[in-house]
């Protein structure tokens, strides 16, 4: 034990030597030891892994990360690292080692014994959950606590919207600019890290909830309003738009009537989801007139304003699939046999039936995949979301599949790693502490069997999980899974009365 202990003192003044990375992420290296060292701070080393940092560096073979507690302490070639017996060490030789995953899109995060560890059994360190209600951000804190294993959370605010909503109850509606103002100032007072805007938001409201996430320093993110052009959203601050909705239409040569219908058509109360169903046919069939000069120009104001898309390809394929599609999915042994139950009662009346429908939302779903890629070569920021919770897209899980149809997209493996990594972290405001394997920044990582680089698949392929610190190996990982799968299988940690089983986004 004492030798341990003395290895450990060895490698933190070596730390404190040649911590150059931690400088120059204004870490002070010698403080930085001191303060592990007189914290008892755990020391680990990733040692022989191929190092596919998250930058554009190139890959580094053969190489040792050090963490000290939760974080990045070094990074470089093996042979520099000095004499480290009897310091934890994690074999990576003939591995790939890769930042720690990002999803973008999520909802049920309060379902805490399900979701929290199936996002860590596979590689996902970090979420932006959509939707904030009492109930997750009771899980988050529970997260930050150290009650509860699970991803960092970047949490969302109740969702906006108008006063006819395709959502029930804890959806905020409002009419008003000054009922714009106010949900933000109550996202605010609740701790949001950003306001989700909805469909059916007004464009007074939505100027109300942009002038006071201007004022309040929150971004504000979500659909596309449909009472507002997106080119003025997007002039207007929103940060991100998801699942692709306008797209088709801002970039198809029948773009003007296209928006010339949506507009002229009301919100009806009493079937609210029509005017969706509408919408989303309208995009499918804009699919089919897409226009490269009309995506020139919408396209290069997005990127000029700074607006991101994210495309949650993954549900869009289930939502353009038969309803039985998935229906022997390995992956449902994971989910309660409630949401289980609804998502099949959902997609039944929400997917096609006949040959001819199969048919045209499988081209539709195509064409969605090349209009990412055709976004991407434009250079508007993408991001990795799955919308998980929706029928068919699982925790953790599905951000792999998101991930090859990016690659489908046209993203290189490595452009589709940085999207789930660097690029995520950027987004969401944490660049400069998460995303990449960089001293000083914090320790989330993957170990992984094969390489992303050659086949962006390798992503399912996990040998062990570092989050903040925490290393879970290959046993504790199945561990994880097969705790979930019995909490599953006895309906534990059912959804509160009050919110819906499945969330509509």
């Amino acid at each position: 034990m004492e030798r341990v202990e003395a290895n450990r003192r060895d490698i933190l003044r070596w730390l404190a030597v040649a911590g150059a990375g931690l400088a120059a992420a204004g870490i002070a290296p010698a403080s930085f030891a001191q303060d592990a060292a007189a914290a008892g701070s755990d020391v680990v080393v990733v040692l022989g892994a191929t190092v596919v940092d998250g930058t554009d560096a190139p890959p580094v073979p053969d190489a040792a990360v050090v963490l000290v507690g939760d974080r990045i302490a070094w990074a470089g070639p093996a042979a520099h690292l000095p004499p480290h017996a009897g310091v934890r060490v994690v074999d990576g030789r003939g591995r790939y080692l890769v930042p720690g995953l990002w999803d973008l899109h999520t909802h049920g995060l309060d379902y805490e014994t399900i979701f929290p560890p199936l996002y860590l059994a596979n590689g996902v360190t970090g979420i932006r959950e959509m939707w904030g209600y009492a109930e997750n951000r009771a899980a988050r804190d529970k997260i930050v606590r150290g009650e509860l294993a699970g991803p960092r959370v970047v949490m969302g605010s109740s969702i906006v919207d108008g006063p006819v909503s395709m959502l029930g109850p804890p959806v905020t509606q409002v009419t008003t600019a000054a009922q714009g103002r106010a949900a933000v100032r109550t996202a605010e007072a609740e701790g949001a890290d950003f306001v989700k805007v909805y469909s059916y938001l007004g464009a007074e409201a939505f100027a109300g909830v942009a002038a006071e996430c201007r004022r309040a320093g929150l971004p504000f993110a979500g659909h596309w309003p449909y009472r507002v052009p997106q080119p003025a959203a997007s002039e207007a601050g929103q940060r991100s738009f998801e699942h692709l909705f306008g797209v088709p239409a801002y970039t198809s040569a029948h773009r003007d009537e296209i928006l010339a219908t949506l507009a002229a058509t009301p919100f009806d109360p009493a079937n609210p989801r029509s005017f969706f169903a509408m919408a989303r046919d309208l995009d499918r069939r804009a699919t089919q007139t897409y226009s490269p000069w009309r995506a020139r120009e919408f396209f290069g104001g997005l990127v000029r304003d700074g607006t991101w898309l994210t495309p949650t390809l993954v549900v869009n394929k289930v939502m353009c699939s038969p309803a039985d599609a998935f229906a022997h999915d390995r992956r449902l042994k994971y989910v309660p046999g409630a949401v289980r139950d609804t998502w099949a009662a959902q997609l039944g009346t929400r997917t096609p039936v006949t040959p001819a429908e199969v048919a045209q939302q499988d081209a539709y779903f195509r064409a969605q995949v090349e209009l990412v890629g055709a976004a991407h070569r434009a250079g508007i920021g993408l991001l990795a979301g799955t919308d998980c919770l929706n029928p068919y897209v699982f925790p953790g899980f599905s951000l792999h599949d998101e991930l090859a149809h990016l690659v489908d997209a046209g993203l290189s493996p490595h452009r589709a790693l940085q999207v789930a990594t660097r690029d995520a972290a950027a987004f969401v405001g944490r660049g400069a502490t998460a995303g990449t394997i960089t001293p000083g920044k914090v320790a989330d990582l993957v170990l992984l069997d094969a390489n992303p680089l050659a086949d962006i698949r390798a992503v399912r392929r996990i040998d062990t999980v570092v989050a903040a610190g925490r290393v879970y190996d290959r046993a504790a990982l199945d561990r994880m899974l097969a705790g979930v799968e019995a909490a599953a299988g006895a309906g534990a940690n059912a959804r509160s009365t009050r919110l819906p089983v499945h969330s509509c986004c």
